[in-house]
């Protein structure tokens, strides 16, 4: 994993563009709840464990996953080199280089359902992590028994959402304190990457200058088709598939050319 150089923290002015991350299946080419997985003896859940899964609770479950982990004797350095060895996705280093480049021009944030732990270990180790404003996900640390511990981030009301995260409330809030800070519309355009259903929520916010950035055949990707056929009207962003960070890249070099 090459990390870009000279990584500078991000830029103090005022930055027109925001991009905004999934974690899990997009800047990581797998989910990191399932890497760690690998730390387990025998690399696998129990079935009673599988099962016990509840429609809209992943949170919860996941706590119970992290509970058996540490039942079963796997460390915290087990953990942390579970998550350091995961591989990006296809050009999402690429990507970085680009937006370190034009740091000036970008503000980044992560907004996943994953977990503090995971993700900022991960874009630690990548030597990322100070490209990056802010990081909304669920709060994960180890308590003094070595288990690490997982919590909802918020509650809310959306019911397209799970219950511990709408990422539209998020989006909207973080967009509303941006807006006060800088006394007035901070962003000419938003930038939203993602792969998962629970990026459809946070797109339905964007504006027609906005973009959402599907993971090409991933679920956001086939349910926006979906509503590009039967809810045009509902959905006013571009969509711009990406296969490789590479795509987004090429994107964003027009967007910048138009200056």
């Amino acid at each position: 994993m090459t990390a870009p150089s000279n990584l500078t923290t991000a830029a103090p002015r005022e930055q027109r563009f925001l991009v905004l991350f999934d974690f899990d299946e997009t800047i990581i080419n797998e989910s990191s709840d399932d890497a760690v997985l690998r730390a387990l003896p025998g690399q696998r859940l129990p079935d009673w464990l599988k099962n016990s899964y509840r429609e809209g609770h992943y949170n919860e479950h996941m706590q119970k996953v992290l509970a058996y982990m540490a039942d079963q004797g796997v460390s915290k350095d087990s953990i942390y080199s579970a998550v350091e060895k995961i591989s990006p996705s296809p050009g999402l280093m690429n990507l970085f280089q680009y937006l370190q480049s034009h740091e000036q021009d970008f503000e980044l944030v992560v907004i996943s359902d994953a977990n503090m732990f995971f993700i900022e270990t991960w874009l630690e180790r990548a030597g990322v992590r100070r490209l990056f404003r802010k990081i909304f996900t669920n709060p994960a640390s180890f308590d003094p028994s070595g288990r690490l511990v997982l919590l909802p981030f918020h509650s809310h009301s959306c019911s397209r959402c799970p219950d511990n995260m709408c990422k539209q409330v998020i989006l909207q809030e973080y967009l509303a304190g941006r807006q006060k800070e800088c006394g007035g519309s901070p962003f000419q355009r938003v930038f939203y990457i993602g792969d998962g259903a629970n990026d459809i929520c946070p797109s339905l916010a964007l504006r027609p200058q906005d973009t959402a950035f599907p993971r090409r055949d991933f679920p956001m990707h086939r349910l926006l088709l979906e509503m590009q056929h039967s809810q045009a009207a509902k959905f006013k962003a571009n969509i711009v598939p990406w296969v490789s960070g590479e795509d987004i890249v090429d994107c964003l070099k027009k967007i910048m050319a138009e200056r």
